[in-house]
């Protein structure tokens, strides 16, 4: 079986470009599609050939991306897919749109709808340079939402990262989406039950990660806080941040590592989709205070691997937090839980499944 994997664009290395590297290990012949990629900048393929589109060639595309928007789509349409009797599309937006040959079989791992037209008020909330253009940028999107529609009706098959996703998939496309919660690379996070007395969030400084309460909440509570990540609110995050919050920025895989399995717990403000951060958490032993919304529900369990607070404000957070600081903590059955739900092994054996039985039996030597 010929197989090709495809994702937006590679460009950073978020959550979403983590889960694509562990698919392209785990489909080392299957040919790779994107439309820029930004070696350096994104996940490590080594030197495996990765195949765009007419963006690569645009001048500093890779650090504009964004503004390409209306541009995604015709590049998508013009991959030629024709080959393959298997299409994985790894998507939050543009990748779903490429064409299948008549007979090949198109798998989406979505891992939202293309959230920027279906939430546009939030999504220029967070890229406040765009706000001048807000009128223009509303009247594009709102034309791309017809055209995000009819590509998403090219997927066989959708596989949500949470229960949040799969309904989003439903309720727009019209499309069934089976739920298969995303893995992390367990093989990279380290176990310890031995706790130092701080605190740690660890996100991509933007506006809807909601960092703003986390730093509220310590200034107010005087606790330690490391802050790992870099982006457009460092700046205004910093000024309002007391002493006891240290801003690390941009810190190595295996420091992050290190400082998630040492954190006394790890605190999550936004509401995510899916999540894979509260994951990484529980694979180091660490537990999880976390807003208690979308995928987090799917992933946590309240009082074995952390806690929910109810608001997004600092009182909320806080009276969380005073909670959580008088608990005690099985670190062993946190890893525990992360590791009979969330291994690679566990997350493949589902998404194989599901391929086999849309595909039938030719899938099942997908994988060799």
């Amino acid at each position: 079986m010929k197989i090709a994997l495809v994702h937006d664009y590679l460009t950073q290395r978020g959550g979403a470009e983590r889960v694509f590297e562990l698919i392209c290990r785990r489909f080392p012949d299957a040919d790779v599609y994107t439309s820029i990629y930004a070696p350096g900048h994104t996940i490590d393929l080594g030197d495996r050939p990765v195949k765009t589109t007419f963006l690569q060639a645009i001048p500093k595309s890779a650090k504009y991306f964004r503004l390409l928007a209306p541009l995604y789509y015709p590049a998508f349409r013009t991959l030629n897919l024709q080959g393959y009797d298997l299409i994985i599309s790894s998507t939050s937006s543009f990748a779903k749109a490429v064409r299948k040959s008549k007979g090949a079989y198109h798998i989406c791992l979505c891992h939202n709808i293309t959230r920027f037209l279906w939430d546009t008020q939030t999504y220029l909330k967070e890229y406040r340079d765009f706000k001048a253009f807000s009128p223009v940028i509303k009247t594009i999107f709102q034309f791309m939402r017809k055209t995000d529609i009819r590509y998403a009706q090219e997927p066989n098959l959708y596989i949500a990262n949470s229960s949040t996703v799969a309904r989003r998939v439903e309720s727009i496309y019209k499309k069934p989406a089976i739920v298969i919660n995303y893995p992390i690379d367990d093989q990279r996070f380290m176990f310890s039950a031995q706790k130092d007395n701080f605190y740690l969030a660890s996100a991509r400084l933007l506006g809807y990660k909601r960092i703003d309460v986390i730093v509220e909440a310590f200034n107010q509570l005087g606790w330690p806080l490391l802050i790992t990540g870099d982006g457009p609110e460092r700046s205004r995050l910093e000024a309002m941040a007391a002493d006891n919050v240290t801003f690390l920025g941009y810190v190595s895989d295996e420091e992050r590592c290190r400082l998630m399995s040492r954190a006394k717990g790890v605190i999550l403000a936004a509401l995510e989709d899916y999540g894979l951060v509260p994951i990484e958490a529980n694979f180091s032993g660490t537990p999880v205070v976390a807003y208690g919304a979308g995928g987090v529900l799917d992933t946590q369990v309240p009082g074995t691997t952390g806690l929910f607070f109810d608001q997004q404000t600092p009182e909320s957070l806080i009276a969380t937090l005073l909670k959580f600081q008088e608990m005690s903590w099985d670190y062993d059955a946190i890893r525990d839980h992360a590791v009979q739900r969330f291994t690679e092994a566990v997350f493949f054996q589902r998404v194989e499944q599901a391929i086999q039985d849309v595909c039938g039996a030719q899938s099942l030597a997908l994988a060799s």
